[in-house]
């Protein structure tokens, strides 16, 4: 346990409200446990050895910004339950990663050239803590011209001040010469804060100023104006944004009982349980389930089977709800899909082929009922555990390349010591996967691991491989679809630049 920080002391108050803020780094494919402990410190120390214990509370970081305002009773020594309670409040500091396009001009631009007018072109340069100077953008050349009109050009507002509005920006005007040995025309400062007035139709302008000739020159002014026209501010949202905005992760997991896994009576089945260490599949499900859970506001997991024989009929079946009731396959919490598996293994015969797209095909169902809503604020992660060689490959690429339209991810965990190369193609990191038609998946939404690959690693370090790739899909999805989070208002203003 690390202590991350604590908050100022309030005296004499039984219903404090804390004004420090802790800063926290944020990892989706993480648990990150807290722990918050409330002292009452007497008022001749200010150690928290002497003071009181009033109470303490555990939660993960997860559960907190799925919820942005998040409350939990204070649970005294012993793990009583007291009167107090602790509220936790959550806000993204980011607003880096935010895009601005910017609109330049000039007039009355000094002229360098003996037989024509100047030729110029602005460089945006900016000034970093350490007074280094990083070239943000350079336009292009405007020839022949004393009062040029710019290309519009966009930025991260990253890159142009670090997210810091008033870092100091340097400005150059040059003269372009084809012998490279450009003219010095003038230069300003700005920041982003006086660039943001140029949003509303106004324009902001700088003196261009030339150092030499204002020592020189008598009666100098400046060498021409530069004008921003337009400054506006594109909002890149994060997957924060959504989660806290109300967006819900529908985790759906689907398991392969093909006879390939070997008999669960027998000790070297994959899906032999026993009595004391959870098998692979069972490693693999908790590992993912673990960390999606926080984001699913009912708890309740589709749970599916693929690849048996099922009661009573004994016909096979790729698409069975694991604890055999069709009209409601969920079970409660990862425990309840643990405790279905257990339960179906001795009732189905294992079988065969290993066919996946009908299980693609009926989440990727739900998803589109999910997508017509004007919202969309479901994302749906199926995770499929399988052995082995898929069957029916050319319908899977066809029902991914159709799920890529939807909200939804596909995770792959390959269990045991099969050959998965027909897998990796299916994960677009090695290229664009796409239908046997040849028709590409619109965006990446696999994700393949072989569990062989963790065996002797921790269950965090899967969930971590696994999901890592996860919040960008969620952004993708949404911002392909052109949908907003929904912010409440007071979100959107509390929003904080962190340096």
């Amino acid at each position: 346990v690390v202590q991350v920080d604590r908050t100022e002391i309030i005296r004499s108050c039984i219903n404090p409200t804390f004004s420090k803020v802790f800063t926290l780094d944020f990892y989706f494919e993480e648990v990150q446990r807290l722990r918050y402990e409330l002292y009452d410190i007497s008022s001749s120390h200010n150690g928290t050895r002497e003071a009181d214990c009033l109470g303490a509370m555990e939660c993960t970081l997860g559960q907190i910004v799925s919820q942005r305002k998040f409350s939990k009773a204070l649970l005294k020594q012993g793990n009583t339950v007291g009167k107090s309670s602790i509220t936790i409040t959550a806000e993204e500091l980011t607003g880096n990663n935010d895009y601005v396009e910017l609109s330049f001009s000039a007039r009355k631009l000094d002229d360098k050239d003996f037989f024509s007018k100047s030729d110029p072109f602005l460089e945006i340069y900016r000034v970093n803590d350490d007074n280094t100077q990083q070239l943000v953008h350079r336009t292009e050349t405007v020839m022949n011209n004393l009062n040029p009109v710019w290309k519009t050009f966009k930025t991260s507002l990253n890159s142009l001040c670090s997210g810091d509005h008033e870092r100091v920006l340097k400005c150059t005007v040059w003269d372009w010469d084809s012998n490279g040995k450009h003219d010095f025309i003038g230069e300003f400062q700005a920041t982003f804060k006086e660039m943001r007035f140029a949003m509303d139709g106004k324009q902001v302008q700088w003196e261009c100023i030339n150092p030499k000739y204002k020592v020189k020159k008598k009666n100098y002014k400046n060498s021409g104006i530069v004008i921003l026209n337009q400054c506006k501010i594109i909002k890149m949202h994060s997957f924060l944004d959504y989660i806290m905005g109300g967006c819900q992760i529908q985790f759906t997991v689907a398991i392969d009982f093909t006879a390939s896994n070997g008999d669960p009576r027998n000790s070297c089945s994959l899906h032999y349980i026993h009595p004391y260490q959870p098998n692979e599949y069972l490693k693999a499900l908790v590992a993912v389930g673990e960390i999606c859970q926080d984001y699913d506001s009912d708890k309740m997991f589709p749970a599916f089977g693929f690849g048996a024989r099922i009661p009573p009929d004994f016909k096979v079946s790729h698409d069975f709800a694991v604890n055999f009731n069709e009209d409601n396959p969920e079970c409660a919490g990862i425990q309840g899909v643990v405790e279905a598996y257990q339960n179906c293994l001795p009732k189905i015969q294992l079988y065969g082929p290993t066919n996946i797209a009908p299980i693609i095909q009926k989440v990727a169902h739900f998803a589109s009922e999910e997508m017509h809503t004007k919202e969309a604020m479901q994302y749906f992660i199926l995770l499929i555990l399988t052995d082995g060689v898929i069957t029916d490959m050319a319908d899977t690429r066809e029902a991914i390349v159709q799920a890529s339209h939807l909200p939804m991810s596909v995770i792959i965990v390959g269990v045991g010591n099969a050959d998965f190369t027909d897998m990796e193609m299916l994960d677009g990191d090695d290229g664009i996967l796409r239908s046997p038609k040849g028709e590409p998946v619109l965006r990446d939404i696999v994700q393949f691991v072989p569990f062989r690959n963790f065996k002797h690693a921790s269950p965090a370090a899967l969930a971590k491989s696994v999901l890592a790739e996860v919040p960008n899909q969620v952004v993708d999805y949404y911002n392909s679809k052109g949908i907003k989070p929904k912010c409440p208002s007071e979100f959107q203003s509390s929003r904080t630049f962190s340096r």
